[in-house]
């Protein structure tokens, strides 16, 4: 249960379309050892074209894609899509267009086709904006059965109320990670406010730092084993619940001209 959180533009979505393989990497890796299909990715709500001439069935179907491919029949899985779509309160609801549906109603079915998916690794991308209270409340239960489950939650967030309620760890990023542990630990005011300088002072024009480079941080390295770890549910004993100060002189000034070459 890890919330990634940041400033706007600080590369939380950016991170998780790495993650699931959305957005090519410049170099080295984020995610190895688990296997793709092991992996359930939640987008931003905006980003999925509700005009499209779906049923509620069919938008929630789309969970079975990996097991059914595209030419299989649902057959005997619609009773499983039906029993998702009541896991999520939607019973009924199946013969609705979702063009139709409320924004929390809507969130509840890509949730249902997360169901279907059975993913060991789920990424969440803001799954609570937009959408009312009660809706909220039965999505972070249903969050938290999936952790109970043994599965691995990692939600890009930007409320702090409900990071602090629901997510005991936290990873803070801005462009690069500002710190990562207990969450207690990690929403604190300085930790935040470093978080708003790294931001204001990226330089979306600079060109990439190439490895190697003298001037080059060495935070993918710390990006990677922090999602590497927390997919794989292994601690090492490390408390990273500080922020990661690692000497870089470039805070503060617009990154000295140039900017990372890692994903998020």
């Amino acid at each position: 249960m890890l919330a990634v959180v940041g400033p706007n533009g600080a590369g939380k979505s950016t991170l998780l379309k790495g993650l699931v393989g959305e957005i090519p990497c410049l170099d080295g890796a984020i995610l190895r050892g688990v296997p793709r299909e092991a992996v359930a990715y939640l987008p931003q709500a905006d980003e999925i074209d509700r005009s499209f001439p779906l049923s509620v069935l069919d938008l929630a179907s789309m969970g079975l894609w990996r097991r059914a491919g595209a030419w299989r029949s649902l057959g005997r899985s619609r009773g499983a899509v039906l029993d998702a779509l009541g896991a999520v309160g939607l019973s009924g609801f199946e013969g609705r267009a979702i063009g139709t549906l409320s924004g929390g109603q809507f969130q509840r079915v890509l949730f249902a086709r997360l169901i279907l998916q059975d993913a060991a690794v789920i990424l969440l991308d803001e799954p609570f904006t937009g959408i009312d209270a009660r809706t909220v409340d039965d999505l972070v239960g249903l969050i938290g059965r999936w952790h109970a489950q043994g599965r691995t939650v990692v939600a890009a967030l930007h409320d702090f109320a409900q990071v602090r309620a629901h997510f005991p760890r936290t990873l803070l990023i801005a462009r690069e990670p500002v710190a990562w542990g207990p969450t207690e630990t990690v929403l604190t005011p300085q930790n935040l406010a470093r978080a708003a300088r790294l931001s204001e002072a990226w330089d979306e024009a600079a060109a990439v730092c190439a490895r190697g480079h003298d001037h080059a941080p060495a935070e993918p390295a710390t990006v990677q084993g922090t999602v590497q770890e927390t997919v794989h549910g292994h601690d090492h004993g490390h408390d990273h619940g500080h922020a990661h100060d690692q000497g870089h002189a470039h805070e503060g000034h617009a990154h000295a001209g140039h900017r990372h070459g890692s994903a998020a």
